[in-house]
């Protein structure tokens, strides 16, 4: 166990070190990963989400829901060195590899690219046919990213002209997408479906669904070990959460003890 947290999303590695955002506290939590104990904090914008670590610029970036920025902070340092306004509220992001930062905006239904460096907006292009994006992974080699969205949809964007290719079906609720280079398989996990959406990249501009396998209710967080190619997915049992003046429908809060981790193999 992990003390001093509030909020936890994200959480990205960068050597000896392990990075975890903090929705409630609007900072991000440095922890050493051999003695698991919080070593310090850094201030990002508020309620901060998704994390990214960019090898190209050697840069963090948090994505902040509620400032709708994202926040580039130095491992070296532990310090901020700026942020980036998105126009809306960040859900996911992936990198290129070569200094440019792709970031579903959810609200506005868009895909928004930046520069690592200058923290400069390059882009702005509307994700068409895709609602409320969430999940995303990204296929560097040939230049696709995949968005999955409300309505159980998955929107595979060229990441060069901003231009929507397809879509696909998948389960509904998504949140976390993943892309396995060597087998060309993208996967969607479902909160609501209960399921796990497996997509084949049969060409950069077609795409097949190949399985849909049961996983369980809210079961919509997702990593992806590309070494061994298994996927793991962690739910718990909900329980209807409190109705308050500031939040008149609240989402399901978790049952404790029942949290579980599902591993998928092939």
């Amino acid at each position: 166990d992990i003390g001093d947290l509030q909020g936890i999303h994200g959480t990205v590695f960068v050597k000896d070190r392990a990075y975890v955002t903090e929705g409630g506290a609007n900072r991000l939590a440095v922890i050493d990963k051999k003695s698991f104990k919080k070593i310090g904090e850094i201030a990002v914008g508020e309620r901060p989400d998704g994390i990214i670590y960019d090898a190209a610029s050697g840069r963090i970036f948090t994505f902040n829901a509620k400032s709708g920025d994202a926040t580039a902070v130095d491992p070296a340092t532990g310090k901020s060195v700026g942020s980036v306004a998105l126009g809306g509220k960040p859900e996911a992001a992936s990198s290129d590899g070569a200094g440019t930062i792709f970031v579903n905006i959810e609200d506005k239904n868009e895909l928004v690219a930046f520069d690592a460096k200058t923290l400069a907006v390059k882009s702005r292009h509307s994700l068409t046919g895709c609602e409320s994006p969430s999940g995303q992974s990204i296929d560097t080699r040939h230049g696709r990213i995949f968005s999955v969205c409300d309505g159980g949809v998955m929107a595979v964007t060229d990441m060069r002209t901003g231009k929507v290719i397809t879509t696909v079906k998948i389960g509904d609720g998504p949140d976390a997408s993943r892309f396995d280079p060597a087998t060309g398989f993208i996967f969607s996990s479902n909160g609501e479906s209960g399921n796990l959406t497996i997509v084949h990249e049969d060409s950069p501009d077609k795409y097949t669904v190949a399985d849909t396998v049961a996983t369980a209710s809210g079961a919509r967080t997702m990593e992806l070990d590309e070494k061994s190619h298994r996927v793991y997915l962690v739910t718990a049992d909900r329980k209807p959460g409190v109705p308050t003046a500031e939040q008149p429908h609240p989402r399901a809060v978790p049952v404790p003890g029942t949290f579980r981790l599902i591993v998928l193999g092939r």
